[in-house]
């Protein structure tokens, strides 16, 4: 897979739905009715972060969930790749990028959207063919004014801004022409993940699904 076509793909994925849900699993047994909760609510692209020892058999589970897009977050290594594709990823999602990690993301097909927090970054990758990327830590480097700020040089890139992005700020990005979508947790509580409250998590999926773009 070129990262053209990658970004091509991702960049559909990110069209799909206002928020794409960040989501740490911990317990197995959440990971299938969490991803019909989020689906049911309007976000059927999700991000399940390869941060915990169920991580790949939650995406296993999700990816069997009818109109959801299963993919695998906090990519590192080429081995993550290769186990984010077996465990049935549709796409990958990195804090920051490599030449391996690209180039294992490119020989497994797997379109990658890769983090940039610099305009040199940004550029970097762009040079190598990547339109669509992740701007984190979002919050961390500048926010709002940052991403548009970095827009206006390097228009032929859009974003996905993830890390401190909450409903309240949100709208923000949103309305940036340069973002696509965001990343965010708020949508899957763990306090409402743990008490398996799914009506509350498809509720805040809906309110999710409805922020305006731009």
């Amino acid at each position: 897979m070129t990262p053209q076509t990658a970004s091509q793909s991702n960049e559909a994925l990110c069209r799909l739905a206002p928020l794409i849900p960040v989501l740490v699993v911990d317990d197995i047994a959440t990971a299938r009715p969490l991803a019909e909760a989020l689906v049911a609510g309007g976000l059927p692209v999700l991000e399940v972060t390869l941060r915990t020892p169920v991580a790949l058999d939650a995406i296993r589970e999700m990816a069997q969930v009818a109109g959801g897009i299963v993919g695998a977050g906090t990519l590192l290594t080429p081995q993550d790749v290769t186990a984010a594709k077996e465990a049935g990823a549709k796409f990958g999602v990195s804090p920051g990028a490599t030449d391996r990690l690209l180039q294992a993301c490119e020989d497994a097909d797997l379109p990658l959207l890769p983090g940039a927090a610099t305009s040199s970054e940004a550029m970097r990758l762009l040079e190598r063919g990547y339109t669509v990327q992740k701007f984190f830590p979002a919050e961390a480097n500048g926010g709002v004014p940052a991403l548009k700020s970095i827009g206006a040089p390097i228009p032929q890139v859009r974003f996905c801004p993830t890390g401190g992005v909450s409903p309240t700020n949100a709208p923000d990005y949103l309305a940036l022409s340069n973002t696509l979508c965001v990343g965010g947790s708020w949508v899957a509580p763990k306090d409402a993940v743990t008490n398996r409250d799914w009506a509350r998590i498809e509720q805040l999926a809906r309110e999710a699904a409805a922020l305006p773009r731009s």
